[in-house]
């Protein structure tokens, strides 16, 4: 693929993330995403066989994309690793309730959605959200044994079940319209994760 068709591409998936934070995936007309993105149909078509291949295509450029921020941020060199851990779940809260649905998990937005339309979908969101758990244990992992998180008996159990809290508590805020259940999720996560 050539840089020209690199960026066409990469700009349908520009502007279909931020129509589908918006509207959800089947709330994304293919008319509105063309017209949106000012690009012919014929051209989408030359990138995505169908609107399901595009939904993948988005999904794993979200997918890769957080892997790179949830890097930045959970193994950044200036925190120790409960620090850390917990930065992340305080940087989740903030976006959750961000005025720009942009800034907003596609993972909590899309999850019960795509579960249903497309199997290869829900793999990709199951398969990144496999790839967050993991990192989050290891983190949790190297907590305990720097010394900066007390005693966990089973980290990876431990940062599924957080990991599950939060996604829970960014739908009841989502319902409610508050940040309320996004500061319980993080009281708790305080506690599950104690200080040595």
């Amino acid at each position: 693929m050539n840089k020209r068709e690199h960026d066409t591409r990469g700009h349908i998936l520009t502007i279909g993330r931020r129509l589908t934070a918006r509207q959800g995936y089947s709330g994304v007309g293919l008319s509105e995403l063309l017209k949106t993105a000012g690009v012919p149909k014929g051209s989408f078509y030359h990138y995505f066989p169908s609107k399901e291949a595009y939904g993948c295509a988005l999904l794993e450029d979200f997918v890769e994309e957080y892997k790179d921020r949830l890097g930045t941020s959970l193994d950044s060199p200036t925190m120790d690793a409960r620090a850390r851990f917990l930065a992340y779940f305080e940087d989740w809260g903030q976006k959750q309730v961000s005025p720009n649905p942009e800034d907003r998990c596609l993972v909590v937005k899309l999850s019960a959605e795509v579960a249903d339309l497309s199997a290869d979908m829900s793999n990709i969101l199951q398969q990144g959200v496999d790839a967050i758990v993991a990192h989050l244990a290891r983190t949790l992992e190297e907590g305990i044994a720097e010394g900066s998180i007390g005693r966990i008996d089973e980290p990876d159990v431990m940062a599924e079940a957080i990991y599950h809290q939060w996604l829970g508590a960014s739908l009841v805020a989502s319902l409610s319209h508050s940040d309320a259940p996004l500061i319980s999720a993080m009281r708790a996560t305080e506690k599950l994760v104690p200080a040595s």
